[in-house]
């Protein structure tokens, strides 16, 4: 059976920056998101090339890891009832087990057919040691094993395609950044000319030492200065910024990764951090299925919500 996904092509729509009252540079969004309805964006990327070894090794079962709002699991949840695999997915968090219908990522993936196996933080702190592998291959039989996240070689093969010959013509080329994988993927594709400039949607830079296992190029940064204090961290102005850019520009952004990456290349814009007459290249990584759960969280709080 073929193990290639239905998938339609991302446009490049160019942002008119004057709407934010900024003048001096290009700026573009490649709409990744625009790939799969349900298995966007660099999750698509990542999952291209796994799917096929998967396949060509007889595998009929993908195992992988993630937390309650997973962008990866709700994805691999998606690519398993298409191409017909068995998935399983181990969940961070033992007491989530029982609110499966209240998160709208959880219930995606059982949906989708995800077999969701809930194990203590603790326990799951151990997911890339052997012996707790060797004890999910006793429990479920054998398996294609996907990494949290979904980054190995094969994913950043995949993350190479985002770029075209075409991108070539950017002086900078700007993700999200979560594990890293993506981004090596961006910076391998990437020319020794152009700038590759990271938004860490968590707390430091320490995903360069994923990056400098794919790659030995060194032009590129990430910056974690609009984390918003961590992964899933949110406040107003991310929320109001989220909702005026898709007022103006009509694309939706994500509150995990997209949303903080475009707020910070605004800001950057305004401060003039990058070159006068620059063309910059934004990687919208999809990740939209996560507005639900973060409007959840929101109207706890009585704040605003993502529109």
């Amino acid at each position: 059976m073929d193990a290639q996904l239905t998938f339609g092509n991302p446009s490049v729509v160019e942002i008119d920056c004057s709407l934010f009252e900024i003048r001096g540079c290009e700026l573009y969004v490649k709409r990744e998101d625009l790939i799969h309805p349900y298995v966007s964006g660099n999750k698509f990327r990542k999952l291209k090339y796994n799917l096929e070894v998967a396949r060509e090794q007889d595998h009929n079962t993908l195992l992988t890891f993630g937390g309650a709002f997973s962008n990866h699991i709700a994805a691999v949840a998606a690519a398993g009832k298409e191409l017909h695999f068995k998935t399983i997915g181990i969940i961070r968090g033992e007491e989530l087990s029982g609110k499966i219908v209240d998160n709208p990522t959880l219930s995606f993936a059982r949906d989708y057919g995800m077999e969701l196996c809930f194990v203590s933080r603790e326990d799951y702190r151990q997911k890339e040691e052997e012996q707790f592998i060797n004890n999910l291959r006793h429990q479920f039989g054998n398996f294609y094993l996907l990494p949290e996240g979904g980054t190995n070689a094969l994913a950043v093969k995949g993350c190479e395609e985002i770029l075209s010959e075409t991108d070539i013509s950017f002086d900078y080329i700007c993700v999200p950044v979560g594990t890293g994988g993506t981004m090596a993927g961006l910076v391998k594709a990437s020319s020794e000319s152009q700038q590759v400039l990271g938004f860490s949607a968590l707390k430091g830079s320490f995903q360069t030492a994923e990056i400098e296992k794919y790659t030995s190029k060194r032009n590129y940064s990430i910056t974690d200065a609009y984390c918003f204090g961590g992964y899933g961290k949110i406040d107003i102005e991310l929320v109001r910024f989220i909702n005026e850019f898709k007022e103006k520009t009509n694309i939706p952004l994500d509150p995990i990764y997209t949303g903080k990456m475009m707020f910070g290349i605004m800001d950057l814009l305004k401060k003039g951090h990058f070159r006068e007459n620059s063309r910059i290249f934004a990687i919208h990584t999809g990740g939209l299925q996560g507005i639900r759960g973060m409007n959840q969280k929101l109207k706890k709080k009585n704040l605003p919500i993502i529109e």
